[in-house]
Order: C-alpha cells, then structure tokens, then sequence
C-alpha cells in the first residue's frame, strides 16, 4: 500500500497530511494524530496505516503544524490551537463519518477533539494518552519531579539535553529504550528516523512551545479527567503495561469514567505501544473498527 502526500490549507496552519487509501472503501475513514517531541504522522503510523487500509480503511495522518512535512504555524503551539486544528482538517477533508485516534499528545488532542465537538466521531482510540494526570510524575517524588522540569523547560536546559540526544545516535538508543522497550522493535532504522526528524526539522522546537504552556509550577495546564463522563463516543484506550510517562493506573480510572470505554494492555509495551507491539494494537483497532461501522 503506497502512502500519498497531500497539503491542507487551514485557517490556523498549513499541514502536510499522508494517507493510506484502501483498494475499496468498507470501513470508516481514520484519522489518526501522532504524539510530541520527534515524531511524524509517518514515524508513529507508518505500520499501522496501511494495514488498516488493507482492511479497508481511508486512514488520514497529518502532521502537526511544525513537525514532519509541515511548516509552522504563524502563533505558538497551545493545546487549545492543536484541538482547534484537528476540527478544521475534519472539515477541510469534508469528512462526514469518521474515527479518530491518537498516541500521547495526539491521544489529548483526540480527546479534545471528542469535547470540542460531541457526537462528531464515531470512534475514538486512545494510546498513552495525555491530558490524564495532574502532574508529569506520580507517587511522593511526583511534585519535586515536576517541579524539576518546570525548572528545566524555563531556563532552556531541557532544550538543550534533547540537542545534545539529537546529535547522538547511542543517546538517542538509550532514550528510545523508555519508550519502546523490545529490542527487536528499537531497529536501527527507527533510531536513524527518530534522529533525522529531530535533528532536520521543527518538531523539538514547537513541542517545546507546547511543554511551556502546558507545565505549570505545580500541575499540567490541561487535565479531561472530570470531562470524561460527558463523552459518548465509542472509545478504546490501547496501553503498554510498561509505559513510564503514563501509569497505567490512571488509564484504568479513565476507561472507568468514559461511559462504554474498552480498555487493551498491551504486555511488554512501552509508551510507544504501536511500536512496541503491532500486532495487539492493530487487532484491537480493527475489532473497535469494525464495531463502529456496525452502529
């Protein structure tokens, strides 16, 4: 299945959106958000998409305004602005049905998504999802933690540790091993993709953007915990039962609160779950597909 690169034109950017589109249409369309830091629609969806699109699945990636293909956008990022975005490419793709799902930050975003528009989507999946905690670390350490990277996103020290790894392939390796912890899945090739998106383009910068607003002395600026009993769309969350940036532990409480929800662990994952392990997240995908096509 070839990818094809498209350009949309929206009122608050312009991003550059791959699609994997199937030989016939059966299943509802997917668009699917990829996570922060180096990351692109390819990089996080590049195995999954076209497989969904074998199953018969238009499956739409953009990448977020500043990362990948796409240029900046005119403003900071925020997660409001990131929110908004996914709403004006759902217009701008004219999509009347439709799933939506997303990895870390885009795992916010669909959620944000969800909120900002009810009863839009028919589906949503969620993959170590962000906008769950109150703070970036748990238990008694969890506010000195936070704290500490509070400091550290301020003075532009973290900026310049997350430099340094992009300079560095056996860094990069090292920090990959946190978030994709089987070995066989942390290929070289992935480690060199990781490093030229983090080296070549803007995606560091504008996450940082995102991080400074989003990280507040004491607690994360955006939190949907409370919100979620308002969601009625089928959703799915899918989680690495080895996932550190996200416990486990607060995804159950919010497959409890979202009325309906499924909640899949994935054994052995990290926080880059599709990475990690395909071909559970694929299955799961597919499954609560399939469901929603049927409603």
């Amino acid at each position: 299945m070839t990818a094809r690169r498209s350009e949309q034109v929206l009122p608050c950017a312009t991003v550059s959106v791959v699609e994997w589109v199937p030989r016939q249409e059966t299943g509802v369309p997917v668009v699917l958000l990829h996570g922060g830091g180096a990351d692109s629609a390819e990089l996080s969806w590049g195995g999954i998409g076209p497989r969904l699109a074998d199953a018969g699945h238009r499956v739409i990636a953009p990448d977020h305004p500043g990362f990948g293909r796409s240029p900046r956008a005119a403003r900071p990022l925020t997660q409001e602005g990131l929110v908004r975005y996914v709403g004006e490419l759902v217009d701008a793709l004219d999509l009347e049905t439709y799933a939506v799902g997303g990895l870390s930050l885009g795992g916010g975003m669909t959620l944000g998504h969800l909120l900002d528009r009810p009863g839009r989507a028919r589906a949503a999946m969620l993959l170590g999802c962000y906008g769950l905690m109150p703070r970036l670390a748990e238990g008694i350490r969890g506010a000195a933690v936070h704290f500490a990277t509070y400091v550290l996103l301020r003075t532009g020290a973290l900026s310049a540790m997350t430099r340094r790894y992009a300079r560095d392939p056996r860094l990069m390796e090292r920090g990959l091993r946190d978030v994709v912890r089987d070995p066989d899945a942390r290929t070289p090739e992935l480690v060199a993709a990781v490093l030229a998106e983090a080296s070549e383009g803007t995606g560091l910068e504008v996450f940082g953007e995102w991080q400074r607003e989003q990280v507040r002395w004491n607690r994360l600026r955006t939190v949907y915990t409370e919100r979620l009993p308002s969601i009625r769309t089928p959703t799915l969350f899918l989680h690495g039962d080895r996932d550190t940036g996200v416990p486990l532990a607060r995804i159950e409480i919010a497959a409890r609160l979202l009325p309906g929800a499924q909640l899949v662990i994935a054994a052995g994952a990290g926080h880059w779950v599709q990475r990690d392990r395909e071909d559970v997240v694929l299955a799961a995908m597919l499954d609560h597909l399939g469901r929603a096509g049927r409603a």
